[in-house]
C-alpha cells in the first residue's frame, strides 16, 4: 500500500513505516528530481542497489545553494533563504506549498511542549524578523498565532519592553516560551537580568557575527543565570529543512517521528558510523517531499543508540549560517 506522504508523514508511527516511507521517496525523488538522481548516478547508487536506509545517498546540503532542488514544475509557492553574515551565495529552499511545512512544526511543537494555545510565545529575533524569505519567522509566526494571545508577539531589542512583559507573566504564572537568537538573548540579560519561574528559554543558535561563537555549555550557563532558570532548551532547524528536532537538556536532541538523523564516517561520507561514533550528521526528513529528504549536513556529531544526537561542530571551511547551531570550539 503506497502512503500518501504529503497528507500522512507525520502519523508516521513505527520505523517498519518509516523505512516503507523512505524508500517510496527514495523511488519518487530519483525519477522526479533531477538533481538527486544525477547525484545517486555519480556515485552508482541507483535506488535498485540499496536495501537499508543505512545505504540512502545523503545529497550534500551545498546543492540547495547552486542548484533547484525539487520535484515539481510549478511556480514555487514561497521560496525560503538562508541568513548571510558573508557575501557566501544562501541556500534556497523552493516548496510546492506550505501545508507540510506548517504541518511539521506545529506538530512537533505539540510533541514537545504541546498545543501552542497553552502558551504565550514571544521571539527575539532580530536580524530574521524583516527578512520575508526566513523559515524561522514563518514558523514562529504561526506559532505566535496558534498561542492565540494578545500577549505573545515579536520583539527586536525593545529589551526594556519585553522585561516588563516578562514580570507582567511571571505575576500571573503565565505559562510562557521565548524563543530566541543566541546572540539578542545574551543582550537582554546583560541589561536585563531577571528569574523566571514560569518560562522556557529556548535559544536557536547564531551570533551572526555579532557577538564571540560560544560553546553550548558556556552559553546555557550564562543565559541559565541571566535568565534565573534551571536549563536552556534549544532548536536544531535549517533552511533545507521542514522538520525541528529539540532539546529540553544536556543537548541532546529528539526527534519528532518523521525525521531520523545518522552519523557519517569524516573519512568515507558513504558509510555510517556506529552509535556514539562523531561523524557529519546525515539527515532524514520525510516532510521534504518535494525538495529532498535526504541531506548531508555540514554539522558533526554523535547520534546515540536512542536516537537522540547532539551537535560537536561543524566541517572546516563550512558556513556558519545564523539560523542553524552555533559553532562549537
Amino acid at each position: 500500500m503506497v502512503m500518501k506522504l504529503n497528507n500522512s508523514f507525520y502519523n508516521i508511527e513505527s520505523e517498519k513505516k518509516f523505512e516503507r516511507a523512505c524508500f517510496e521517496l527514495l523511488f519518487k525523488h530519483y525519477n522526479s528530481n533531477s538533481v538527486y538522481r544525477s547525484y545517486c548516478d555519480l556515485i552508482n547508487k541507483p535506488p535498485s542497489s540499496i536495501s537499508s536506509i543505512r545505504e540512502i545517498p545523503f545529497l550534500p546540503i551545498s546543492f540547495f545553494k547552486t542548484h533547484k532542488v525539487k520535484t515539481f514544475f510549478e511556480k514555487s509557492k514561497i521560496i525560503f533563504k538562508s541568513s548571510r553574515t558573508t557575501n557566501k551565495t544562501p541556500s534556497q529552499h523552493f516548496l510546492k506549498n506550505t501545508i507540510n511545512y506548517e504541518k511539521s512544526f506545529s506538530k512537533s511543537f505539540e510533541l514537545f511542549y504541546g498545543k501552542p494555545s497553552n502558551w504565550v510565545i514571544l521571539a527575539l529575533l532580530p536580524g530574521y524578523y524583516k527578512r520575508n524569505n526566513s523559515s524561522l519567522i514563518y514558523m514562529v509566526s504561526d506559532l505566535i498565532k496558534q498561542s492565540d494571545s494578545s500577549a505573545s508577539g515579536f520583539y527586536l531589542n525593545e529589551f526594556e519592553n519585553l522585561y516588563k512583559v516578562l514580570l507582567d507573566l511571571e505575576t500571573k504564572k503565565q505559562k510562557t516560551i521565548l524563543i530566541g537568537v543566541s546572540f539578542a538573548l545574551l543582550n537582554f540579560i546583560e541589561k536585563n537580568k531577571i528569574k523566571l519561574k514560569h518560562t522556557i528559554i529556548i535559544e536557536t543558535g547564531g551570533m551572526k557575527g555579532k557577538r564571540k561563537e560560544l560553546i553550548r555549555n558556556e552559553l546555557h550557563e550564562k543565559l541559565c543565570d541571566g535568565f534565573g532558570v534551571k536549563s536552556i532548551h534549544s532548536e536544531y532547524g535549517m533552511t533545507e529543512l521542514l522538520s525541528q528536532a529539540y532539546s529540553t537538556k544536556d543537548g541532546l536532541f529528539e526527534c519528532p517521528p518523521w525525521m531520523k538523523v545518522l552519523s557519517r564516517e569524516i573519512d568515507d561520507p558513504f558509510t555510517i558510523c556506529k552509535p556514539e561514533q562523531t561523524g557529519g550528521l546525515n539527515i532524514i526528513d520525510l516532510a521534504n517531499s518535494d525538495s529532498c529528504p535526504f541531506i548531508a549536513t555540514e554539522d558533526i556529531g554523535r547520534v546515540y543508540s536512542d536516537g537522540k544526537f547532539e551537535v560537536l561542530g561543524r566541517f572546516d571551511q563550512a558556513e556558519i549560517r545564523g539560523c542553524n547551531l552555533m559553532a562549537f570550539n
